[in-house]
């Protein structure tokens, strides 16, 4: 199934004074995002029918931009379309969870301003979006591989406004992986496939180099390229 990455819902949505918190907060940021590297411009073009992320924390910002993209563009298909014999709590939930990632989508959108990309174009057609098991299954390895990747793009990102702000972000994600676990079978909001239950207990982390892959899947058209950070 293909959809928009930018659609927004026009009712039951994000209440627009949360919106611009997000955009406003974004576009201070902006200023800064545009400074850091004066070739992000056309770093940000289609080179072998893949986009280009950029470099630097400009790569870093796009990266999630694109995944909150597809994040955004899933939970808001769920919502559109819900799955058969979905109870009015559980659509309350995932209603919830559409808006943040919305908000997360534009907030990256306005700190990238110009230098963004473009809008990405989801193929969501494996996954049965009538069917309870297939759309929680889908959430489920969405917010896993999103967790994984901020975790493991963390020790990257070189302004310390970015990192931290990455962080709070982290933690509403991590908070909707665990809920979506509890939803597919209660308390089982954690084990050992994304923590390291056994040695540290901290969470896994996944490089862009493992993440751009698997969100590839999702993609048409145009793919993600592994964004250049000249560290791993």
């Amino acid at each position: 199934m293909k959809t928009s990455t930018q659609e927004v819902p026009q009712q039951g949505g994000m209440a627009r004074r949360q919106f611009l918190r997000y955009a406003g907060a974004g576009a201070a940021l902006a200023a800064g995002a545009i400074t850091m590297s004066s070739c992000s411009k056309d770093r940000k073009g289609i080179e072998n029918d893949h986009v280009d992320l950029g470099s630097g924390d400009i790569a870093i910002l796009n990266y999630a931009y694109a995944l909150e993209q597809l994040e955004a563009a899933f939970y808001t298909q769920v919502v559109q379309t819900p799955y058969s014999g979905i109870s009015s709590a559980e659509l309350s939930l995932l209603t919830d969870i559409r808006d943040h990632e919305i908000a997360h989508r534009e907030f990256f959108k306005a700190a990238l301003a110009g230098n963004a990309i473009e809008g990405l174009t989801p193929n969501f057609s494996s996954i049965n979006f009538a069917d309870r098991t297939s759309v929680l299954a889908a959430s489920k390895a969405f917010e896993d591989l999103g967790v994984s990747a901020y975790n493991g793009a963390g020790a990257m990102i070189q302004k310390a406004d970015y990192l931290v702000l990455a962080g709070k972000i982290v933690s509403v994600e991590a908070r909707h992986a665990a809920l979506i676990r509890d939803l597919i079978s209660y308390n089982s909001f954690i084990d050992s496939s994304v923590v390291d239950i056994a040695n540290t207990s901290l969470e896994i982390s996944r490089t862009p180099a493992q993440v751009v892959p698997i969100a590839n899947q999702y993609l048409t058209g145009k793919k993600l390229a592994i964004p250049s950070l000249g560290i791993y």
